[in-house]
């Protein structure tokens, strides 16, 4: 080892430049992570393949400018050296450094990092006087040279860069070193390699023009770190993520903050960002340091519905000040893939001669208008391309950028979805032929069968145990299977076990292989309106793991040894074993048997132990009863919602909109599941107390409840929100007698309100903050569906590692430290939010495709439920559908709505006054009054946009409802049987007239059909189904809480 010095030149908290001479120790044995590699290094983990042509070093500034091109799977052999990434982190910041690091780590990228600083023969100390590029173009040539030299000249090294005087310097210094410019490596190794090229030529015209910049400034210049820094800690100025208002993306965004990033204490809300201006550069979802204005220029919150719908400029109407705030910088960029549509050819030519650099508009309108230089503005008018932001000057009104490659032309279904894919940072690539190559071998021919050695470590419940599994119509990746069954009695009476057994997924997806970083990356699967893509290959998702009917498959079960009588728990087993479904219900069939009616089973499926089946459905029953009945008591809420999934015909159109029956066993699996989670949670918080993954809701902020509270004010009832049995309780008593969408409303409004589930570590948050609000339960976690969710997966494995520590197998030590594992918690998080909102808007779209194709004028009208007040008009629900929107009641000519005699609604002159549970607007020929949860009828229509989504319109027809509420005396329409009733009803039955219930239960017969071939067998569909909107119904209804779509039957999230 050889001690040197090494020198740096950086800046002071006080902008001053200062020289730092730190000790640098300089070794011979460097790892190379070469295949190749001759002389034994210590090459421990990722190495470069020898099935290359040449390996590949980047300079710096290639490395710094051109990454996205080095990110193509298709170059291989690629070395970094840690001069180019130190030139990243320094020069590109914290963002970039990261994804350079997460691409070193990707074991799909042929990539490794080289120390080369480290390295005694290919250091390079700096001169005195060189230029700090100059510098390390040098290094990284050097470390090119090493490395050939290293590996005996068994392979050529091409380092590529962009300084023409380092190829003319080094091109010919060395055999087998090659020094080549980034577009002549394309050309010469890359011909074929279209996307590269393209992306290539974007980049280097965006720099280009980036040094091209105005002069005259358009905006404040940012506080360097070291002020906002020291302003954050003194509490003049405050840090939060921006959130751009989508309605009025001009001029409203918000700073939310996080409570202990806070040091102002006067501060208690979100601070308002009014105007470009104000908001000086920052982008949606950037992380910003504000500053207060003062009091005198605060402003609220613009009350109107979208802005431009009949709002003269300068009347605006507002709510009640708040604190309001500008910008004054940047703590962290947040950028990513955005998707644009290029401009019209006439206001492309506007723009500039030759068309080079054009205005682009994101489909996201939260998102300013991008400047891209492009030759492609008149090919792509019609298309949807990915573009990433480059910068953005004080100098420039837009930020700028470069196009990365097209989608695909506008309008067409898989543009759209891929556009909703990108917008949401869900990049799915298909599964690579390693990770294909790990799985487990199954077909139909030859299908998957059991180790012999799992069935002696594993406890046997094959044929002591009924069990079966209910799940959704078409479901293939069968998470769960339960079992319940009467024990012999014990001192204090009767005894019942109950089980609950989850696909042993861990077994075949052991931790660091491929296919485990592949389903890590993906974090959940994604369900979109019309497909889905997985987070395991299907070989275990829809096979070998799924827990289907009449196979033996292994599992993680819990099961609990109760009291008969009051339920107590006796005893808990956690471990792995060996199961046979005997039953593979769908909702409805196991409904139809609660029902005493014949259900529609398979042949195979009939048989002796249908008796004990049906027996087993009315003790679990029994059981789900008394469990949400105990959480009930401890303030689990109960939350409303609609849902509705597209129905979709071989071409993947749009046939109908089709809303789901609530049944009561969608509540009797949902509670099994959530306990079991419960029970888990407490296993693996108490054998790794600092390190176990759980998931908490926090307690909503109460402010969010304005809404909720002010409309149940308006009927009379008051809603109590100090804590979540105090609202179950208040929600249970705002019934409306005459009409029972308004306690649904109410309950969506609460749910609005919620704050988000969210996973952490146990060691990285107090246990006070453990608990989950929604569930009322004080700690809880996601076990029940490994399949489809990362978090799952780990949880399997700590609580295998808890049950092997028992057992004296190990000692107590979790395969992740706390900060691994709050880092791939928020990973989870955010991949979990992604794919709600994926969903919502990929729903909304296919919403769109099925209102497109009618006639606005003959469509058929439906009914509404005003929820809202704004000062132009009023926030609606449409239960048939599940859609909210807002109908306008002043339009842009300044005319209101006014009402005929027999309930139609013109378009007149006139004026509009808004009250809190009312609106009304006065004409020439009266006044017409909206009201509160007041039923109108509207007709729906679609309105398109050339560069966003296309949304719904609703047009106000007449102000009396389409079809009146039913009075409560009335018998439900077409008689539906008990379990297809409304959920409030519902679940005041279950919990509190569950026996009286029982007892009228009418019993019908029905047809046996045989359900056909295709509908028994399980396989990777391509068609829709309910799976998705169900178990998020299960398990993730918080996750998106302004969706009115999305099931919110429980909070299991």
């Amino acid at each position: 080892m050889i001690k040197t010095e090494k020198v740096l030149h950086l800046k002071s908290s006080r902008g001053r430049k200062v020289r730092v001479v730190r000790e640098h120790y300089l070794r011979e044995l460097v790892p190379c992570y070469s295949s190749l590699c001759q002389a034994e290094c210590a090459n421990e983990g990722k190495v470069l393949s020898a099935d290359v042509t040449h390996y590949v070093v980047p300079d710096a500034g290639v490395t710094r400018d051109f990454m996205e091109i080095l990110e193509f799977r298709e170059i291989q052999g690629l070395v970094f050296t840690q001069t180019a990434c130190q030139a990243v982190q320094h020069s590109r910041g914290r963002r970039q450094y990261n994804r350079l690091r997460s691409l070193l780590k990707d074991p799909r990228h042929d990539c490794v990092l080289f120390a080369n600083e480290f390295q005694e023969y290919s250091y390079c100390p700096r001169e005195k006087g060189e230029p700090q590029d100059k510098w390390q173009t040098r290094c990284v040539y050097q470390a090119a040279v090493w490395y050939h030299d290293h590996l005996a000249g068994l392979k050529p090294v091409v380092m590529i860069t962009e300084d023409q005087g380092a190829v003319a310097e080094y091109s010919s210094l060395n055999c087998g070193v090659y020094v080549l410019s980034t577009l002549e490596y394309l050309r010469t190794f890359w011909p074929e390699l279209q996307a590269a090229h393209e992306l290539y030529g974007s980049i280097a015209q965006a720099l280009r023009e980036r040094g091209n910049e105005g002069t005259e400034r358009e905006f404040a210049e940012h506080l360097p770190a070291e002020v906002l820094e020291a302003g954050i800690k003194s509490g003049r100025y405050t840090q939060g993520t921006l959130n751009v208002n989508k309605h009025r993306a001009q001029h409203e965004a918000f700073v939310r903050f996080d409570g202990s990033s806070n040091k102002n204490s006067e501060l208690d809300s979100d601070v308002l960002v009014w105007g470009g201006k104000n908001r000086n550069r920052a982008v949606h979802g950037d992380m910003v340091a504000v500053e207060l204005l003062p009091k005198g220029e605060w402003r609220g919150r613009t009350t109107a519905l979208t802005e431009g719908q009949g709002e003269e400029k300068g009347e605006e109407s507002q709510g009640q000040p708040m604190p309001t705030g500008r910008v004054v910088g940047i703590l962290q960029r947040n950028w990513r893939d955005y998707v644009v549509t290029f401009p019209p050819r006439e206001e492309t030519q506007s723009q500039g001669r030759n068309s080079l650099r054009i205005l682009a508009t994101p489909w996201d309108q939260r998102i300013p208008k991008i400047r891209i230089s492009t030759h492609q503005a008149d090919t792509l008018q019609d298309h949807r391309v990915i573009v990433r932001l480059d910068s953005w000057d004080s100098t420039s009104l837009y930020p700028n950028g470069h196009s990365v490659r097209v989608l695909g032309r506008a309008g067409e279904l898989e543009t759209e979805v891929q556009t909703i894919l990108i917008e949401n940072c869900i990049h799915i690539a298909p599964f690579s032929e390693a990770q294909l190559r790990e799985m487990p071998a199954s077909s139909p021919e030859r299908p998957w069968t059991v180790d012999p050695a799992e069935v002696v470590t594993r406890r046997d419940l094959r044929d002591t145990h009924l069990v079966f599994s209910i799940d959704p119509r078409g479901c293939e990746d069968v998470d769960d299977t339960l079992s319940v069954r009467s024990l012999p009695p014990g001192p204090q009476g009767p005894r019942l076990e109950l089980g609950v057994h989850i696909a042993d997924v861990t077994h075949f997806v052991k931790e660091g292989t491929l296919t485990d970083l592949e389903a890590r990356a993906r974090a959940t699967t994604y369900y979109l309106a019309d497909r889905r893509y997985d987070m395991l290959p299907a070989v275990l998702s829809a096979d070998v793991c799924s827990l289907l009917g009449g196979v033996d498959r292994y599992a993680m079960s819990v099961m609990w040894d109760l009291d008969a009588q009051t339920l107590q728990v006796n005893r808990v087993w956690y471990g792995r074993t060996l199961i046979r479904s005997s039953y593979q219900l769908y909702y409805e069939q196991a409904q139809a048997l609660l029902n005493g009616e014949e259900a529609e089973l398979p042949p195979e499926e009939r048989d002796h132990k249908l008796s004990h089946l049906i027996e087993a459905l009315e003790t679990l029953t029994q059981v789900a009863r008394h469990l949400r009945a105990q959480r009930d008591q401890g303030g689990a809420l109960e939350l409303e919602g609609v849902e509705v999934r597209a129905q979709l015909d071989e071409d993947k159109n749009i046939t109908a909109l089709v809303p789901r029956q609530p049944l009561e066993v969608h509540e009797t699996v949902a509670e099994c599941m959530i306990y079991a989670n419960h029970w888990v949670a407490r296993k693996i918080q108490e054998r790794f107390p600092q390190q176990a993954l759980l998931r908490h809701h926090p307690p909503p902020r109460q402010e969010f409840f304005t809404q909720l509270q002010d409309s149940a004010r308006a009927l009379g009832f008051t809603i109590d929100t100090r804590s979540n049995k105090a609202l179950a309780d208040s929600l249970d008593q705002a019934v409306d007698p005459q009409d029972p969408l308004v306690n649904r409303l109410l309950r969506v409004m609460a749910t609005q309100a919620m704050s988000n589930a969210l996973y952490f570590s146990t060691g990285a948050c107090p246990v006070d903050q453990y608990y989950h609000y929604g569930l009322a339960l004080d700690r809880y976690t996601h076990f029940t569906s490994p399949i489809r969710r990362y978090a799952d997966v780990i949880v399997h494995r700590l609580l295998t590692a808890a049950i092997a520590v028992e057992e004296g197998a190990r000692p107590a030590k979790a395969s992740a430290s706390n900060k691994e594992l709050e880092e791939m918690a928020q990973h989870i998080n955010n991949k979990n939010r992604a794919a709600q909102h994926a969903q919502k808007v990929s729903m909304e779209l296919f919403q769109c495709l099925y209102f497109r194709d009618k006639d606005p004028e003959t469509a058929e009208c439906c009914d509404a439920v005003i929820y809202a007040i704004r000062t132009n008009g009023v926030l609606v629900f449409i239960p048939q559908y599940g859609l909210k929107g807002a109908l306008y009641l002043r339009n842009r000519e300044g005319q209101v709505v006014r009402v005929s005699q027999d309930g139609r609604c013109v378009w007149e002159a006139g004026s509009l006054q808004r009250s809190l549970d009312h609106v009304s607007t006065t004409t020439a020929s009266g006044t017409s009054t909206f009201r509160l949860f007041q039923h109108v009828t509207v007709r729906v229509s679609v309105q398109t946009s050339r560069c966003h989504a296309d949304t719904l319109h609703l047009e106000l027809v007449s102000n009396r409802a389409h079809r009146a509420p039913e009075p409560p005396d009335r018998t439900p329409r077409a008689a539906p049987p008990q379990g297809t009733r409304g959920r409030s009803q519902l679940v005041q039955e279950v919990v509190r007239q569950a026996e009286e219930a029982l007892l009228q239960a009418e019993e019908k017969k029905g047809r046996v059909s045989e359900l056909s071939k295709e509908e028994r067998e399980f396989r990777q569909s391509k068609t829709p189904n309910l799976y998705s909107l169900l178990e998020e119904v299960r398990e993730q209804a918080l996750l998106d809480l302004t969706a009115f779509s999305t099931g919110l039957h429980t909070l299991s999230s």
